[in-house]
């Protein structure tokens, strides 16, 4: 067997996408000597496919836009939606420094917030949306690690935390394409390897209620959940893994061969889910884990058509990177998607798209019909779930498209258990020396920072900064530096 690669470094971080690159920048920044391994070819991981939205309070946007938001109105927000499982600590760590030590700091590196918006939970807009979505975002990050002195050797798959005694020593890897074994050697390691909602098996074995339904493979594809594996080898501990956040306006991807793989699409207004009988049975514009999730999950079986007119098409766009540039939509492919989905199907009338999706056809026209005279009658909210209308259409443009659409595995908000510097505790709630966890695999930050549920903004705004959390303690303990403090926002 050859020689294993030798490589030295003050802190080995294992993953590239936004907590890494956080983690790294901060490292670099204390003064630390920082490598990324990445298992894939190329950085980025989840965030740079991700809608690069960040929940903030308190920012220029908002006051721009009349916002009045405070650390207390966005925590009480947080709690309502979130449920008993909220770290109330780690939540209400990120509120505080998600101004000056996410908005203002991702400024610095060259990232523009482009606009601010509304989602479920808020009382308040406070998704802030960063140029170029999470491309952009994370366009910077990389650029801003690797412009300290940062490296990031790719095609690397850590395979095993090195111990001595109950200290970590570095990390064994391997080049997945050439076999090549590596062996780091540094005095912190951070893991961040994102969730594992492209595993399927492990989405079901923490959730085994699921194990008779169809569920779709549904992050980026190197959240695999192999960071989870290397921290309970090495005496970390896990919690909360039940708590996956399900999004339901997504169909299989057709270009997947094992068609595990799912599709996010938005932009279709006025659209109507229908089950299985023919029926709707929710107010589509409750789209959120929170919400919709619950619902479709609740049909038996457990998916449903999204029913839409040639008109309301024009503006759809799909959340893969094969489909999109950054924000701008290749309108292209998502016709060709369209074109060729067998789970997409389009007829020149009702009555046959009917036929087409097995449902019974009286049924369903009648559900259209309901719905239509609604929207005729110009009535603010259809009075069967009360959906608004604003913007809503009658359904009388053909063809006529039903996307079948199933529960998708998104976002893990539960992983590996830290502190508050992000150190991994084992089962007894001790730190391993050592070891730190930041992002999606640690539930976005400590370990279940949303609890059940999340505002949406609380995925990838607390990944990234539990990564700068991550990389100050962990250089400090490498001699670098007195960890990480930042300025948090009270007023």
């Amino acid at each position: 067997m050859a020689e294993a690669k030798k490589i030295e470094t003050d802190i080995a971080i294992i993953g590239s996408g936004g907590a890494g690159m956080a983690a790294g920048i901060e490292a670099r920044d204390k003064g630390a000597r920082a490598i990324a391994f990445e298992m894939a070819p190329e950085p980025g991981g989840t965030a740079i496919i991700s809608g690069g939205g960040c929940m903030i309070v308190g920012s220029p946007l908002q006051k721009e836009n009349g916002v009045e938001d405070t650390p207390d109105l966005a925590f009480d927000d947080w709690l309502k939606w979130g449920g008993s499982s909220v770290d109330e600590v780690w939540a209400r760590y990120y509120i505080e420094h998600s101004l000056h030590d996410l908005y203002f700091w991702a400024e610095g590196l060259g990232v523009k917030w482009a606009d601010v918006g509304m989602r479920e939970g808020n009382s308040v807009m406070r998704w802030t949306r960063s140029e170029r979505n999470g491309l952009g975002l994370m366009t910077h990050l990389i650029e801003a690690f690797r412009g300290r002195g940062g490296e990031i050797v790719a095609n690397t798959k850590a395979t095993r935390i090195k111990l001595e005694g109950d200290r970590v020593t570095g990390i064994e890897a391997t080049n997945p394409e050439t076999g090549e074994r590596v062996e780091v050697t540094s005095r912190a390691v951070v893991v961040a390897t994102g969730g594992f909602n492209s595993n399927l098996e492990m989405v079901l074995e923490a959730r085994p209620d699921l194990r008779n339904s169809r569920i779709m493979e549904g992050s980026g594809p190197g959240s695999t959940g192999s960071g989870h594996k290397l921290v309970r080898e090495a005496g970390g501990y896990l919690t909360h893994l039940d708590h996956i956040w399900f999004y339901v306006y997504a169909t299989p991807d057709y270009r997947d061969p094992g068609q595990k793989r799912g599709l996010v699409f938005r932009h279709v207004p006025g659209y109507i889910w229908v089950n299985q009988q023919g029926r709707r049975f929710h107010n589509e514009a409750l789209s959120g884990g929170n919400t919709a999730s619950p619902a479709l999950m609740a049909q038996e079986p457990r998916h449903a058509w999204a029913i839409a007119d040639t008109a309301m098409m024009t503006e759809m766009e799909v959340a893969d990177p094969y489909y999109r540039e950054g924000s701008r939509i290749i309108r292209e492919k998502v016709e060709e998607l369209l074109a060729n989905s067998p789970f997409i199907k389009k007829a020149d009338s009702l009555a046959e798209l009917a036929e087409l999706i097995d449902v019974e056809a009286p049924t369903f026209e009648g559900t259209v019909e309901r719905y239509n005279k609604a929207v005729e009658c110009g009535l603010e909210e259809e009075p069967e779930f009360g959906k608004p209308l604003d913007s809503s259409k009658l359904f009388d443009t053909p063809p006529y498209y039903a996307i079948q659409i199933f529960p998708l595995a998104r976002k893990n908000f539960g992983g590996i258990k830290t502190d508050i510097r992000c150190r991994v505790l084992d089962k007894h709630f001790e730190p391993i020396e050592g070891l730190f966890a930041a992002g999606e695999a640690a539930g976005m930050a400590g370990g279940h920072i949303n609890g059940g549920a999340g505002l949406e903004g609380t995925m990838l705004g607390p990944s990234i900064f539990s990564g700068r959390v991550a990389g100050g303690w962990a250089a400090s303990e490498s001699g670098h530096g007195d960890g990480f403090t930042g300025k948090p926002n009270r007023g």
